[in-house]
């Protein structure tokens, strides 16, 4: 069944990196949902630059299916770059982000979609029974725990790719590095409405975690990043003064004890508190101008742009397929 060239009301972003065992599968569970639910919807695939035969899988799909796009990197960027990439060829009201190794149930589609239609903009998957090995549990439960802590933002499960927007949240929001756990908390500094529900989480059926220990190290660098940015990015001073207050405050103090007792007749130009009462001051006067360099630079209003050129190919029949990429563009 070819899909309709209707403007559609659902787009599915799929990243994948060397999941060919897997895809086949996913395609197939994903048509039967959208058939049975009477969705009208387009199927991005990003190849975040596999290797085996997951790219040559998915341009089988663009063939038969007018509902299906590939986009192909040149190598492996990373599932934020190939989500950003994903976002900015979709065209419908509603956006669903799922990873490709078969966990994730299509047949929660609907659910995250009823949920956005209750007047929420981010919906975010919740694996209350998560099915992965016990040294993947632990690390994530307490890197949610931090996250929600630092961040403000009450969800369970920020790793779950699982997640459904309003356009208008991927066209607000920039995703890069390793932000693409952080979409909830981004969306939050804009005041976009978020919920949770679970959803049904399977045990890994095809090859391994693409994973390491090393992206918890990383994750809780992004998650000072994210807590810095959504909440201090348009006010800076806020911060940076408050250290450079307390410690100019601290400074002050030192001096001016130091200063009584040598008018008393004290000898403290040999004393270690007097160099901790300048450093002080002057990591106070410091802490003051990185505040004031900061509000100067949100005064400079500007969005990130994202690059388009580690995008090798982008693949849809409505196009000649296996178009090379000359430019830096997309083409859709």
């Amino acid at each position: 069944m070819t899909q309709s060239t209707s403007q559609p009301t659902l787009t599915l972003v799929i990243p994948f990196f060397n999941e060919e065992e897997s895809l086949s599968e996913l395609y197939s569970s994903i048509k039967e949902v959208m058939e049975a639910n009477d969705y009208t919807y387009e199927l991005v695939f990003v190849d975040d630059g596999s290797t085996d035969q997951s790219a040559h899988v998915a341009q089988e799909f663009v063939k038969s299916d007018g509902a299906v796009k590939l986009i192909k990197f040149r190598r492996n960027f990373g599932k934020a770059a190939a989500l950003q990439a994903g976002f900015k060829i979709c065209h419908s009201e509603y956006v669903v982000t799922m990873d490709a190794d078969l966990q994730d149930d299509p047949n929660e589609i609907p659910r995250l979609i009823g949920k956005l239609q209750e007047g929420y903009d981010v919906v975010s998957g919740w694996k209350l029974n998560r099915l992965d090995p016990l040294e993947k549990r632990l690390p994530s439960k307490l890197f949610n725990k931090v996250t929600s802590s630092l961040s403000g933002v009450k969800l369970h499960d920020f790793n779950c790719g699982f997640k459904a927007y309003r356009r208008i949240v991927i066209e607000t929001i920039d995703v890069y590095g390793e932000l693409h756990r952080y979409i909830p908390v981004l969306a939050s500094r804009y005041g976009f409405r978020i919920a949770e529900i679970p959803v049904y989480h399977k045990a890994r059926k095809h090859g391994k975690s693409k994973y390491g220990i090393e992206r918890y190290l990383r994750g809780l660098f992004d998650s000072i990043s994210v807590t810095f940015v959504s909440r201090y990015s348009t006010k800076p001073m806020y911060i940076f003064g408050r250290v450079g207050l307390f410690l100019s405050l601290a400074g002050f103090i030192i001096c001016a004890y130091l200063a009584v007792i040598h008018f008393m007749g004290e000898v403290v130009g040999q004393r270690p508190l007097l160099l901790l009462g300048v450093l002080c001051l002057i990591l106070g006067v410091q802490f003051f101008s990185f505040g004031l360099i900061g509000d100067m630079l949100t005064n400079i209003s500007f969005r990130r742009n994202y690059s388009d050129a580690h995008i090798l190919e982008i693949f849809s029949n409505t196009n000649v397929d296996l178009q090379k990429s000359d430019d830096t563009h997309l083409r859709a």
